[in-house]
Order: structure tokens, then C-alpha cells, then sequence
């Protein structure tokens, strides 16, 4: 029980974090009005880029993902060695569960991305590059994260057997959070397996 407050600390930070609706401010920054009466109303970057802006997208999804990075890092810092885990799950849970926004948040991808690079980066970077690589492929950006998502505690096994063996106490953890992050997906994968999930920059009402 010694590491309960640390545990919680790092969880409360995380949480804090995570739950900054970049999404809603950059959306009204760019004159597009409540992303959330648009589209599939979700706050993240894929909604925010139905609105047509696209810059308001790209910062929407650079900060949701440093939220993710500024977690991990503040409690690698002051928080003892493990917490930064902790950290970065709660950044999670409070993108997709914000209080103020009555816990109806975003999906959680692009903050788990940062999470991932924060914690790992040969990791992080293998999840960006499998997403990227996948969204070019494909043009679908539900299906993009999903694969680099499941991919990515494969990533962090693999970083712990050549790089650091701190990094394999991570996986569990992002194993967690990814499934989180895939379970909350659940409208999308139906419609990629129905052939009718929305590609990227259409304006298609989805639920990205």
C-alpha cells in the first residue's frame, strides 16, 4: 500500500491532462463553431477535419497527443520509477472520459500514440509509422489506428528484448489502454466490415 498515493497521483495527473478537449478549442479557434454538433459530434481530430479545417485538425491531433507526452514525462520526473505508466493510462482514460465534458470524450488514439512515444520511442515511432503507413494505404483512418494500436504492445516487446528490458514491464499496461482504445472503435469496425466506414477527409457522417 506505500505506493498507493503515488499511484494515484500519477493516475490524477494523467487524468487531468488527458482530459483538455483540444478538440472543442481548436474546432471554435478556427470559426467552425461546437465540433461536437458536427459530424459524429466526437471531439477528436478526425471530427475536427469534417469541419473542413484542416489546420484546426493537425493541431487538434499534435496536442491530444502531447497531453499523452507531457503525463508520461512530468511523472517520469517527480514521480518514482513506474508511475510513468500509471501517467499515461490515466492521460487515456481522461481524453475518452473527460468530467467536464459529462465523461463523453474522444477515442483516445492519437493520445495513446503519444503515450507510446513518451514511454518508448522506438515504439511510439513504430506505432506513427504503422498508422501513417496503413492511412496511405487504406484511406481510412479508423482502420489505421486499430492496426497500429494492436500492434503496439508487440512494439514495446520488442524494444524491451533489444533496447531496454524496463520497456517489457510497460506491456501489460498498454495492453490495457489499447484495448480501451479498440473497444471504443466498436461502431467503426462494423462498418469496415460492412464495406461503409467513412475514408479520410470525407465528410460523411462517422464516428471517428
Amino acid at each position: 500500500m506505500g505506493d498507493l498515493p503515488n499511484i494515484l497521483i500519477a493516475l490524477g495527473l494523467g487524468y487531468l491532462l488527458g482530459s483538455i478537449p483540444f478538440g472543442i478549442f481548436f474546432a471554435y479557434a478556427s470559426g467552425a463553431g461546437d465540433v461536437r454538433k458536427i459530424g459524429s459530434g466526437n471531439i477528436g481530430a478526425t471530427n475536427v477535419l469534417r469541419t473542413g479545417k484542416k489546420w484546426a485538425a493537425a493541431g487538434t491531433l499534435l496536442f491530444d497527443g502531447l497531453k499523452g507526452v507531457a503525463a508520461v514525462l512530468l511523472a517520469g520526473l517527480y514521480l518514482p520509477v513506474g508511475m510513468e505508466v500509471l501517467a499515461g493510462a490515466g492521460a487515456v482514460l481522461g481524453h475518452v472520459f473527460p468530467i467536464w465534458l459529462r465523461f463523453k470524450g474522444g477515442k483516445g488514439v492519437a493520445t495513446f500514440i503519444g503515450i507510446s512515444l513518451a514511454l518508448c520511442w522506438p515504439a511510439g515511432l513504430a506505432v506513427i509509422a504503422t498508422w501513417i503507413g496503413m492511412a496511405l494505404l487504406f484511406r481510412i483512418s479508423s482502420l489505421s489506428a486499430l492496426i497500429a494500436i494492436a500492434l503496439s504492445p508487440l512494439y514495446f516487446w520488442l524494444a524491451a528484448r533489444e533496447i531496454y528490458p524496463l520497456y517489457g514491464t510497460y506491456v501489460p499496461h498498454i495492453e490495457l489502454s489499447a484495448a480501451l482504445v479498440i473497444v471504443l472503435h466498436h461502431a467503426n469496425i462494423r462498418r469496415l466490415l460492412n464495406g461503409t466506414e467513412p475514408r479520410i477527409g470525407s465528410k460523411d457522417k462517422g464516428e471517428g
